[in-house]
């Protein structure tokens, strides 16, 4: 069982950055990790993902904007998150998955509240 807990969140305008962190309470070296959102009345949302091996992928809506990164020795994942719009208000959640001997492994977060205002 792996633990997640998300930080960072908060009230930012429009323009601004925000930085969300992902501390895992054990090993992520095996694992993808990834950044999803889910806002008022939508569904979760895919917003970026990071291999093992390091390779990204992001949303198109937050592409050129938002980076993710993983630091295996901290067991920690960030979403950096610039420019950010109005429409990127939502919960935010780190995700966590992996295959041991044909078995899925999937873990969430709590999440953390970002707002953007106009």
């Amino acid at each position: 069982q792996v633990q997640l807990v998300e930080s960072g969140g908060g009230f930012v305008q429009a323009g601004g950055s925000l930085r969300l962190s992902c501390a895992a309470s054990g090993s992520i070296f095996k694992m993808t990790m990834g950044w999803y959102r889910q806002a008022p009345g939508k569904q979760r949302e895919l917003v970026a993902l990071i291999t093992s091996g390091g390779t990204t992928n992001y949303a198109d809506s937050v592409k050129g904007r938002f980076t993710i990164s993983r630091d295996n020795a901290k067991n920690t994942v960030y979403l950096q998150m610039n420019g950010l719009k109005p429409e990127d208000t939502a919960v935010y959640y780190c995700n966590a998955k992996w295959v041991v001997l044909l078995t899925p492994y999937d873990y969430w977060g709590q999440g953390t509240q970002v707002t953007v205002s106009s």
